[in-house]
């Protein structure tokens, strides 16, 4: 008999992700979530993944419940019924952890580029032999011979620590999530006992010093583009307007060319990583080249498209190192045209934590708008911190606006529009393509 997995909140990226794993490998799955449109949703559709709205009803003693972390007793009337009448649940990281032993797991962790390198390493090693894959942008993959499995390996509130994978890439160490994290060593900390868990192999790049001060009981590999002290180095870079080119050497010996159809040093960065892990996990070379070649990207990292001849770029940028490689990349791409920014400080904690740093990361646009504060559900606005904190500091005097007048953003010419965080700034994006549509047709 075929078990039925029922998750609450299915529409989180993770969740998203991991139902359409499952449904993949033949199980039943189902779910529930708020009725409000989320951008993973569109896959679990496609799917024919059932989505219902919170009722207790949908909780059976026989199915296998994967519950969302947002979600608790207090505010889930499934999560509060299932522990009344003591039917148990798994959180996914809990889930995930046990999942993972049937297989040889590929973790990619780091305060930054976490979604888009797993992207690269599924892309890449699907291509080349059976794998499953969970990607942090809802997307997942599901087979029932897969002998490979790679998944995002999240920090937040220790997330990752019922993960042991074989093999694990860590992209950075940063400030981040400071409604949970203390200080920078509190979450050196939380990394640091990541590493210890992982048996194989740990590639992290060279040049974070929070990274050097890692100690693992597997080889710890370092990349980066710096000779000194990296074992995988990234060299004789190429940056042009259709993607990157380099060459990567392992100690000495050359491994050859590689193109990505992608822009930013962060991202020849994280297909580095991507070489490393699986030269030393004994992948051909030659088959890594080719499909690195054909890598679309991953949802809501540098996702272009064009509005009347207007070229509108969404990105989940919600930090101030995010923010500065997303920019890098668009000046890449486009290094005739002005690059404005409208950008959505998310959580009130990390905007009082990071305000200093966003002001100088979006320095590096030509013109700044910024859209209202997103909080997250587990904190209350306590007024301690304004939008308008945050563009007194930027230096071109960046403008606030309202997701019911975008108009201001019409005032550039030959302008690239980046719209960046991890809220609801595409309502933003949605109403400025709206905008721009109406213009076309009453052109006409």
């Amino acid at each position: 008999m075929t078990k039925t997995y029922h998750f609450i909140g299915i529409k989180g990226s993770g969740m998203s992700a991991l139902a359409l794993m499952l449904h993949q490998m033949g199980h039943k799955v189902q779910g529930s979530d708020v009725d409000k449109y989320y951008f993973t949703q569109r896959g679990l559709e496609q799917a024919g993944i059932s989505i219902l709205p919170f009722d207790e009803k949908n909780i059976q003693s026989d199915f296998e419940i994967i519950a969302g972390n947002a979600f608790r007793p207090d505010n889930n009337v499934e999560i509060a019924y299932a522990d009344a009448n003591g039917i148990s649940y798994k959180r996914y990281h809990e889930f995930l952890g046990s999942f993972m032993r049937d297989f040889v797991s590929l973790g990619v962790a780091g305060a930054h580029g976490k979604t888009s390198t797993t992207g690269i390493l599924s892309h890449v090693l699907s291509n080349i032999t059976d794998t499953s894959y969970l990607i942090g942008d809802g997307t997942g993959r599901g087979s029932a011979n897969a002998k490979y499995f790679v998944f995002e390996s999240d920090e937040y509130e220790r997330h990752f620590m019922p993960y042991h994978p074989e093999y694990s890439i860590i992209t950075n160490i940063d400030f981040d999530h400071p409604d949970y994290f203390t200080s920078l060593e509190d979450v050196f900390n939380a990394f640091n006992d990541y590493a210890k868990q992982i048996t194989q192999g740990l590639f992290v790049y060279g040049e974070d010093e929070q990274l050097r001060r890692i100690t693992a009981s597997a080889p710890i590999y370092y990349y980066g583009f710096k000779e000194e002290g990296n074992d995988f180095v990234a060299h004789d870079l190429l940056r042009s307007t259709s993607g990157s080119g380099f060459k990567v050497s392992f100690r000495g010996q050359e491994l050859g060319e590689f193109q990505i159809p992608s822009f930013g040093r962060h991202n020849i960065m994280n297909a580095t990583a991507v070489i490393g892990l699986l030269y030393i996990a004994g992948i051909d070379l030659n088959l890594v080249r080719d499909h690195l070649k054909t890598f679309g990207g991953v949802k809501r990292r540098f996702t272009e498209k064009i509005v009347n001849d207007t070229v509108i770029i969404d990105d989940f940028a919600h930090h101030p190192t995010e923010i500065i490689a997303t920019l890098d990349a668009a000046r890449q791409k486009y290094p005739s045209k002005e690059i404005v920014a409208i950008f959505q400080p998310h959580t009130f904690t990390r905007t009082i934590a990071l305000l200093d740093e966003f002001a100088d990361a979006l320095n590096q646009a030509d013109s700044v708008y910024l859209a209202q504060i997103y909080g997250s559900a587990r904190e209350v606005d306590k007024g301690d911190v304004k939008v308008e904190d945050l563009a007194e500091k930027i230096v071109k005097r960046a403008k606030v606006i309202d997701v019911d007048n975008v108009s201001p953003l019409l005032d550039h010419d030959n302008a690239v529009y980046v719209f960046m965080g991890a809220g609801d700034i595409q309502t933003y994006e949605y109403s400025f393509e709206r905008l721009l549509s109406n213009l076309t047709s009453n052109v006409q």
